[in-house]
């Protein structure tokens, strides 16, 4: 088993520094949207990652029919609990 090693702030600083979180760009838009318009957002950035999924699916299972792939995006996205075991997705080490 490999055995972690708890990081040091100093290395925490090293591996982030740089690193900009916040697309401030795209919170200013945000911003400006009207609040009954800002969750259409998270929904459609959410689509285009399903998208960007099924096209894949469908370029790596050509056989299967467009049911069955949207079964395959359901079943990558979705996480499988049997009692107290997770399972991973099922295309998870192919993305």
């Amino acid at each position: 088993m490999i055995e972690k090693s708890i990081l040091t702030p100093e290395e925490i600083s090293a591996l982030v520094d740089g690193l900009n979180p916040i697309d401030w760009a795209q919170m200013e838009l945000l911003a400006k949207l009207p609040p009954g318009e800002r969750w259409l957002v998270s929904v459609q950035k959410a689509e285009m990652i399903r998208a960007d999924l099924r096209n894949k699916l469908m370029k790596d299972f050509s056989e299967l029919s467009l049911p069955e792939i949207n079964m395959k995006v359901l079943r990558s996205l979705t996480p499988v609990r049997i009692g107290n075991s997770y399972s991973e997705p099922a295309y998870y080490e192919n993305l």
